[in-house]
């Protein structure tokens, strides 16, 4: 866990940890490498849904390891649930945060068009 990972508000560190802004841009990326190796070509993942419950401190410094798992699938959405863990000195850990991610799949062309239309 690096000092780029800490919450900062004005370019301030408040606190030398694992912020939640950081923990949810880690599961967020967890989530879709459990989606992009089915992605087909014409199709696209965009996240709809994010839930964490931030439960414990990872001190600056310290390890993260953020898994994701596919616990639902139906046929245009993936949820996966969240966890990330301290990893401590020594090797064992303890879980920091847990959540749920959702991701929709569309046509590429569909995305396209709802993009545009938000644009105008």
């Amino acid at each position: 866990m690096t000092e780029d990972m800490c919450p900062a508000f004005d370019g301030v560190i408040v606190h030398r940890v694992y912020s939640t802004w950081s923990m949810a841009h880690h599961m967020e990326l967890a989530a879709r490498l459990v989606l992009a190796p089915h992605l087909e070509a014409h199709e696209e993942g965009i996240g709809s849904h994010l839930s964490i419950d931030h439960v414990g401190p990872t001190p600056l410094g310290h390890r993260v390891r953020v898994e994701a798992e596919a616990v639902e699938l139906g046929r245009t959405t993936l949820v996966c649930d969240v966890t990330a863990y301290h990893v401590r000195p020594g090797g064992d850990e303890r879980v920091v945060g847990r959540g749920r991610q959702v991701q929709r799949v569309l046509p590429k062309t569909k995305l396209a068009a709802l993009i545009e239309r938000a644009s105008q």
